[in-house]
């Protein structure tokens, strides 16, 4: 399954792309919004796990230019920001599934193979 990881902290691509190959996905990788729409559109990855907080476009806005492009895009939202509403705000700009970190690998593993 391919998987693409868009997250602007180097340290959380790195773990998430260790933790993912070892389950034998495939992973590409975006650190901003921008990024995240070029190699969606080249790569037609099976899900994509996106950040909220990021420069230039955030995981929010880069979800429905996505879904723009791809109304069947498998988006996961995966971050750590709490902000009230949150979790609504990014089902209703399309996102399939919301994470909160930390997170367990499981409930991780299972909303991606979920995509499938």
């Amino acid at each position: 399954m391919k998987v693409l990881i868009v997250d602007d902290a180097p340290h959380v691509l790195e773990v998430l792309k260790d933790l993912l190959e070892a389950y034998g996905h495939e992973i590409y990788d975006a650190t901003n919004g921008e990024d995240a729409i070029r190699k969606y559109k080249e790569i037609s990855p099976n899900a994509v796990l996106m950040d909220v907080l990021m420069p230039r476009l955030d995981g929010i806005n880069t979800t429905r230019r996505i879904l723009d492009y791809d109304p069947h895009a498998n988006i996961i939202i995966i971050t750590a920001v709490g902000r009230r509403g949150l979790e609504q705000e990014c089902i209703n700009a399309g996102a399939k599934s919301f994470i909160a970190k930390p997170f367990k690998t499981k409930d991780l593993i299972k909303s991606i193979e979920s995509m499938s």
